[in-house]
C-alpha cells in the first residue's frame, strides 16, 4: 500500500488552510464582538454586508454565493433580520419563490454603526504589519477560492 505525501507546496498550502480555519474562527467571534452593540451577530452583519457591498438587493442564494455559506445557512439569518425588520423582503420578477433582500434603513442604520467599529478595529489588527504582506495574503486567498470555486462547479455538472 502506497502512502501519499504532501509536495513542498502541497504541505505549505495545508499549513494555509490550517491557518486560515484558526483566523476565520477568531474573525467571527471577533465579529459577533464588534456586531453584539447593534443586537447582531457576525453571521447576520455578514448578511447585511454582503447586501451593502453588493449596492442592490439580493436572493439569498446570491448572498450565500458571495459569502460562501449554504443557502440554508443564509435563509435561517435572513428570517432573523427580516423579524427585526433589518431586511425586506420584496418580489422578484425573475423569480417568484426567491425574493430579492434588501436592508430597512434601521438595517443600514445598524450596518453602517458596525462598520465604524470595524474600522477603528481592523486598524489596530493591521498596524505594524506591511501593506504588501497584507496583500499577498488576500490574492493568495483569492486565488485558492477561485480555484476552489471552479473546481466545485466541475463537480456540479
Amino acid at each position: 500500500m502506497r502512502r501519499e505525501t504532501w509536495t513542498p507546496k502541497g504541505k505549505t498550502a495545508t499549513d494555509v488552510v490550517l491557518q486560515t480555519f484558526r483566523a476565520n474562527g477568531l474573525f467571527l467571534a471577533a465579529g459577533d464582538v464588534l456586531a453584539a452593540e447593534e443586537g447582531l451577530t457576525a453571521a447576520r452583519w455578514q448578511v447585511l454586508g454582503a447586501i451593502a457591498l453588493a449596492g442592490r438587493p439580493l436572493t439569498v442564494p446570491q448572498i450565500a454565493r458571495r459569502m460562501g455559506l449554504t443557502r440554508q445557512a443564509v435563509q435561517a439569518s435572513v428570517n432573523r433580520l427580516l423579524g427585526e425588520a433589518l431586511v425586506e423582503a420584496a418580489e422578484n420578477p425573475d423569480h417568484r419563490r426567491s425574493p430579492i433582500i434588501r436592508t430597512t434603513e434601521l438595517g443600514g442604520e445598524k450596518y453602517a454603526a458596525i462598520q465604524r467599529r470595524q474600522v477603528t478595529w481592523i486598524n489596530d489588527l493591521a498596524a505594524g504589519l506591511k501593506r504588501s504582506e497584507l496583500e499577498t495574503a488576500a490574492r493568495v486567498l483569492q486565488q485558492l477560492s477561485n480555484r476552489l470555486d471552479t473546481s466545485k462547479e466541475g463537480d456540479e455538472k
